[in-house]
């Protein structure tokens, strides 16, 4: 291949790359609007299936899915320019594996008591705009920066992530929980 092409391959690859993230930042927004909106308060404070939230509750813990990545992208770039890719720096949050999860617990538990669903909808439409800003205005070469990462703290977390296997986190977050509601919408 000639080398203009291989640059022409990769620039459309990357953008595709982008059109696929907002995609499903989008997709993702539009499910929650409509699993807000369908929901009754009965569904919501009904047990969901296989974690021991609330409807109310997972459904904040989705949304803050994406806030959490929101402060996961400067990270990388940070974390990206240490001697080791920040792999010391994953092997501590894997040993603290534990209170995270008891953190992550409480804090969607302490959240959706913070915010009712229509707050819910309208941060999550906040978050996804900033990030789909950010995505916009992101360098190509930061969508390459990799690092490592905690595996034991999210089953979508791999030992090396791009800044671009990043910003499609949140939404393989948002997908897999979607499927634990117990809504009627869901």
């Amino acid at each position: 291949m000639r080398p203009e092409r291989a640059i022409f391959a990769a620039l459309n690859s990357n953008d595709r790359d982008r059109q696929a993230i907002r995609a499903e930042f989008e997709g993702a927004r539009a499910t929650f609007h409509a699993l807000l909106e369908s929901a009754s308060e009965e569904e919501l404070a009904r047990p969901s299936n296989g974690t021991r939230w609330t409807n109310r509750q997972l459904l904040f813990h989705m949304m803050f899915g994406y806030m959490v990545v929101r402060n996961l992208l400067p990270l990388v770039k940070i974390i990206n320019r240490l001697p080791d890719s920040g792999r010391l720096f994953a092997a501590v949050l894997d040993s603290a594996t534990t209170p995270f999860n008891i953190i992550n617990y409480l804090g969607s538990r302490a959240g959706s008591r913070l915010y009712p669903t229509q707050r819910m909808g309208r941060k999550l439409d906040a978050v996804i705009a900033a990030l789909e800003r950010r995505l916009a205005a992101e360098p190509e070469a930061n969508m390459q920066r990799s690092t490592a990462f905690p595996t034991r703290w999210d089953p979508f977390f791999k030992n090396k992530m791009t800044l671009a296997d990043v910003y499609h986190y949140p939404t393989q977050h948002f997908d897999f929980h979607k499927r634990q509601l117990t809504l009627s919408g869901s």
